[in-house]
């Protein structure tokens, strides 16, 4: 299996014929045959996947951004996918990875709400809570050597207090001021330490959003498994809010706009 994500969703090495080799060799065809070569299987790699999740603390909570594409191993195939979800009132997990995983994770959540809600004691999971009962999970998984294909960023807002922590397939976690998956975890994770640590307490909303969607930008412009669309959640005291899908503004929309101008005026 292969752990590093940038590479989930291309081909394997052993399935890609770098240098033109064909016939690739094949294992004789006398060799025992597989007794569950045709039972169900689980996935053993990512097919359908997301990119680069983004986040971030500021004065008021906790901020995260995720562009819409889902894709089919190179190919951008699915272009309105929400990879940030909401869970409860004070929390919000952004997933990379494979989109069935991410799926089968909304769905044990939701089944862990209704049991938390059928003891009416008066509690509610918080993000400690989810981060926790994720990163069990995933470990469990990984132990069983069926890992979940995805990296997972929790973010909330409880008690006053902010949170935001990562897990993957690995069951690896670890908190920061900020976080990013995927290809953002090599190319937006430089420029969000520089714009926000050590001014986490004083970053206004506004700000928070712009530095987002400048390393959006940056990686639509260098990360081939990302879109020009994109959902930002925040979390705060008042609870979770997660806008609908938005536009970067790109050079070459900026490029566009000039043509336009200039073909009006003649």
């Amino acid at each position: 299996m292969d752990h590093f994500p940038t590479n989930w969703g291309r081909p394997r090495n052993d399935m890609f014929d770098a240098y033109g080799t064909h016939p690739i060799h094949q294992r004789p065809d006398n060799r025992p045959k597989d007794t569950f070569a045709d039972s169900v299987q689980h996935t053993q790699q990512p097919i359908v996947t997301g990119t680069s999740v983004l986040a971030i603390k500021y004065k008021d909570g906790i901020m995260m951004a995720a562009d819409n594409l889902a894709s089919y191993g190179s190919l951008a195939r699915f272009k309105d996918v929400q990879r940030l979800h909401s869970v409860g009132k004070y929390t919000v997990i952004g997933a990379g990875g494979d989109m069935s995983d991410f799926q089968y994770i909304q769905h044990i959540l939701e089944e862990v709400q209704i049991a938390e809600g059928t003891h009416q004691d008066g509690h509610e999971l918080g993000p400690v809570e989810i981060h926790e009962y994720l990163s069990q999970v995933m470990y469990a998984r990984r132990s069983k050597m069926d890992p979940l294909w995805n990296s997972l960023l929790i973010g909330g807002f409880k008690d006053g207090k902010r949170f935001l922590s990562y897990v993957d397939l690995l069951g690896t976690t670890y908190s920061a001021s900020t976080l990013a998956t995927g290809f953002g975890a090599y190319i937006a994770q430089p420029l969000l330490r520089k714009a926000v640590e050590g001014y986490e307490d004083v970053l206004t909303t506004e700000q928070a959003q712009n530095i987002l969607e400048s390393c959006m930008r940056v990686l639509f412009y260098r990360d081939a498994r990302s879109l020009d669309k994109y959902q930002i959640a925040t979390i705060t005291a008042e609870g979770v809010s997660i806008t609908g899908s938005l536009k970067l503004q790109t050079s070459w929309d900026f490029a566009e706009g000039i043509r336009g101008y200039g073909a009006q005026t003649q």
